[in-house]
């Protein structure tokens, strides 16, 4: 056997076994929907102060948002624990 083409092979089976791209979309599309929940509900409050929303829209909305940001503070968490975790592998 040839060692270029088992290399090529074995790139080949990591690359496709990791798949950053779709990673890397997915959390930007998490981010982006995350931005809009927020942004969407900064509307609302203003609306709400400027007296031209309806009161059940601004809950919705701000319920919406509370869920997102506990989401994103559980993720982040998670990120923080997992890193941890890592550093106090034996080398």
């Amino acid at each position: 056997m040839d060692i270029q083409t088992l290399f090529s092979n074995q790139t080949s089976s990591i690359q496709a076994a990791t798949k950053p791209d779709a990673m890397a979309a997915a959390a930007a599309e998490k981010f982006e929907s995350f931005s809009a929940t927020l942004a969407n509900a900064e509307g609302e409050a203003k609306a709400a102060l400027s007296g031209n929303a309806d009161p059940h829209a601004l809950v919705a909305a701000l319920a919406q948002s509370e869920l997102a940001v506990e989401t994103a503070v559980t993720l982040r968490n998670k990120v923080v624990e997992a890193y941890q975790e890592i550093l106090r592998m034996p080398v």
